[in-house]
């Protein structure tokens, strides 16, 4: 499985909102220069968070975007599926037989395997939350001088 880039922007401007108090309102040109975003897109991927309910747009001095939930309520999956849309490791993987092509009533061996891992990956991505995320940040720059 690898991420599209537009998934991978998505992720890396909301940690980067995320990082800032709850309140911070954030100026695209702003996120896109920290985070190195090519604003035309970020202009797109923050406009389908903001469809999707995870963000608010402000008009006007001082306008930009902010959280609509808690970071530590936003999950990645949420923001992957929005991006992305579900993760589907290949189409039998869903357990329709229709959507399989070599046929086998009730899907193949393979698609049935695929779909396990699918649950898995996605019972992962949408406990693990933005919160969750800045932690490990936080845990891994730990630095001690004598």
């Amino acid at each position: 499985m690898k991420l599209s880039k537009k998934a991978e922007y998505a992720l890396r401007a909301v940690l980067a909102m995320a990082r800032a108090p709850e309140t911070t309102t954030f100026a695209i040109q702003d996120i896109a220069t920290s985070e190195h975003i090519p604003l035309k897109f970020l202009e797109q991927i923050l406009l389908m968070l903001k469809n999707g309910g995870l963000l608010r747009s402000k008009r006007g001095v001082g306008g930009g975007y902010q959280f609509q939930k808690l970071p530590s309520r936003i999950t990645l999956g949420e923001v992957i599926t929005l991006i992305d849309g579900a993760f589907m490791p290949i189409p039998c993987a869903a357990g329709d037989a229709s959507t399989c092509e070599c046929g086998i009533p009730g899907g193949c061996g393979l698609g049935q395997t695929l779909g396990m891992l699918r649950d898995q990956v996605n019972a992962w991505l949408n406990t693990t939350t933005l919160a969750h995320v800045l932690e490990r940040e936080k845990r891994d720059s730990v630095t001690f001088e004598i």
